[in-house]
């Protein structure tokens, strides 16, 4: 196993105990389409009546307490939001699950040398 495999899992366990602890429900982890819209959803939940798909992204610090590689948000481009929004539409209808809306959130996990992960969910990124 590669070390950004390791990081990116406790990343995505950190994530799902937050989703978790802020009231949501978990459909679906790390679910994988080939066709229409190929790629991975990372974390699908339930947020009242809205289906969410979560993009987690997890860096971890260096020495300084900053993550070298840049903020994870970083990396949720609007290209790679709207990506993700198809995949969401893809998995809604492989799965037969409906919702009242459909919504993309990003979980920023930052994990420092020590002490606990620090969390950031932004909500509705598209």
């Amino acid at each position: 196993m590669r070390v950004t495999d390791a990081v990116g899992r406790y990343g995505e366990q950190v994530a799902v105990t937050h989703l978790e602890a802020a009231g949501m429900t978990v459909v679906a982890r790390n679910w994988r389409c080939a066709a229409p819209v190929r790629g991975e959803l990372d974390v699908v939940v339930r947020d009242g009546d809205a289906l969410v798909a979560v993009e987690v992204k997890t860096r971890r610090c260096g020495p300084t307490g900053t993550p070298a590689a840049g903020h994870p948000f970083e990396a949720v481009t609007p290209v790679k939001a709207a990506r993700v929004r198809r995949l969401l539409v893809a998995f809604a209808d492989a799965t037969g699950e409906r919702a009242g809306s459909l919504r993309v959130d990003a979980v920023a996990v930052l994990r420092p040398t020590r002490g606990p992960a620090l969390v950031e969910h932004l909500r509705g990124v598209a």
